[in-house]
């Protein structure tokens, strides 16, 4: 297996698929911070029959993780063993539904829905714009930004569960706090629907593009980063408890808190998942020393070192 992704799934025991299915892929092209081993195996599903036949057929011992696009998260340098499941473009389709209601694809982009939802005079979902990720990613995190969360605009998530069975979910089914839900480990969050509110679609826009604004002067959106690395604790913002442990600008090897926005880390070139984490935790020691809060990370860190 490449990148030292272990491996323990023999193809004769995966269950056939209609979708594709690749031994050994490479996550790091995949992944905001393009460092990071590969999947023992990757699937591709063709639509939602073809993922459910497949998890209902797998050796419930094989584990199983969703990737949507790779923003909030790092992948070890020993990969992932067993599944990774990518929603491709069947699964990226949005359409309104009646009123101010969208139902989405878990593999649709926050800025495809956004833009749908403009398109459609459906407000109150701007800020998914600014949440770099997939409706997979972002219902399964309570993501959110500038004052807003999924919480707030979620109706319903479609769901698969390890066993392969498909159920929906309420908003209340979900258990969200902040950046958290509980969902089970091994569900793939293959849908979900939206309810805004009425809106000019101009003014819609405006107010996208104030929060792309905001996001292009505050944060380093061009570089290699994971977007938000730890979760703001309480009465606290993490980039500031950061600043004041002086952490701006340390590093380790290539990997860098960004100089733009503490919270940040990124990687300058060859860093490795290993540099990256490491990183993240001489961070946490600081700023536990400085000012005696914990922080905990917000982007997932998943594999095995290598």
């Amino acid at each position: 297996m490449n990148d030292g992704a272990t491996a323990s799934v023999a193809s004769s025991s995966l269950p056939p698929v209609r979708g594709r299915l690749t031994a050994g892929a490479p996550l790091a092209p995949l992944l905001w911070f393009k460092s990071g081993g590969a999947a023992e195996w990757l699937f591709e599903p063709a639509d939602v029959d073809d993922l459910a036949a497949f998890l209902a057929a797998l050796d419930p011992a094989v584990p199983v993780m969703g990737l949507g696009l790779g923003s909030n998260m790092i992948v070890r340098d020993g990969g992932v063993p067993g599944v990774v499941v990518r929603l491709g473009k069947p699964f990226a389709k949005v359409e309104r539904l009646d009123g101010e209601t969208l139902r989405c694809g878990g593999g649709a982009s926050g800025i495809l829905v956004s833009s749908a939802a403009r398109d459609a005079g459906i407000a109150g979902v701007e800020f998914l714009r600014s949440i770099p990720g997939t409706v997979g990613g972002f219902v399964r995190m309570n993501g959110g930004a500038y004052g807003r969360e999924v919480k707030d605009v979620l109706v319903a998530a479609d769901i698969v569960l390890r066993s392969g069975e498909r159920r929906t979910l309420a908003l209340a089914d979900l258990g969200y706090t902040y950046r958290h839900s509980e969902l089970p480990d091994g569900a793939i969050v293959v849908g979900a629907t939206f309810r805004g509110e009425p809106g000019d679609p101009a003014a819609i826009q405006a107010e996208m593009d104030r929060i792309a604004a905001e996001r292009e002067a505050s944060q380093p959106l061009r570089s290699r980063t994971g977007g938000s690395t730890f979760k703001n604790p309480d009465g606290h913002k993490a980039w500031q408890l950061i600043d004041e442990a002086g952490c701006r600008g340390l590093r380790r090897g290539d990997a860098q808190v960004s100089e733009k926005h503490c919270n940040f880390l990124l990687n300058l070139g060859e860093a490795s998942s290993a540099d990256i984490e490491a990183l993240g935790e001489e961070v946490r020691t600081k700023v536990k020393a400085k000012t005696g809060v914990t922080l905990e990370w917000e982007i997932q860190r998943v594999g095995v070192a290598e």
